[in-house]
């Protein structure tokens, strides 16, 4: 069993609260838009971390982590990359990946519009976790928290706080 939080577009901030919770996780897994070095290092310290750079990424963190990552968390398949699109309106790589070989478990970011939403086309589930930054029209800063036990992908938590310069 591993226990699993995801986030996207931090855009250089880590919320003061993200370490408490995410404490009980066993990895976070970031879909892009970090912002910069330190928000990884950051991440980093909380718990061991997965990430697919974004569009907003500079050399640096494209250098450390990839546009999509595809791995298996337990005997779940999943691919997450930045800007992924969702069901019915895929972008065109991850349209090649679902009509060829899809993952169970789909992860992107960009919107900054949280999405859960099971594909039936694919048989895969869909997550955005929306923006866990200030930067960009959202109003509320979200992350999610699940598990993923052998096959099963549970217990999903939505987290969500005001979006504010205090924040």
């Amino acid at each position: 069993m591993q226990r699993i939080g995801l986030l996207s577009d931090t855009h250089g901030f880590v919320h003061p609260e993200l370490p408490r919770i995410f404490k009980d996780c066993d990895e976070i897994w970031h879909a892009g838009d970090f912002g910069n070095l330190q928000t990884v290092d950051t991440l980093k310290s909380i718990k061991p971390l997965k990430g697919v750079y974004g569009n907003i990424d500079s050399t640096d963190i494209r250098q450390e982590y990839p546009e999509t990552l595809r791995f298996f968390c337990e005997e779940v398949d999943v691919v997450m990359t930045h800007i992924g699109g969702y069901p019915g309106n895929y972008a065109p790589d991850v349209r090649k990946i679902m009509q060829t070989h899809p993952p169970k478990l789909f992860i992107c970011g960009h919107s900054h519009i949280l999405k859960i939403i099971h594909d039936k086309k694919h048989n895969c589930l869909h997550l955005n976790p929306g923006a866990a930054g200030r930067h960009g029209f959202h109003k509320v800063i979200s992350m999610l928290r699940f598990v993923i036990d052998k096959s099963a992908i549970k217990d999903m938590e939505i987290i969500e706080f005001p979006r504010d310069e205090k924040s």
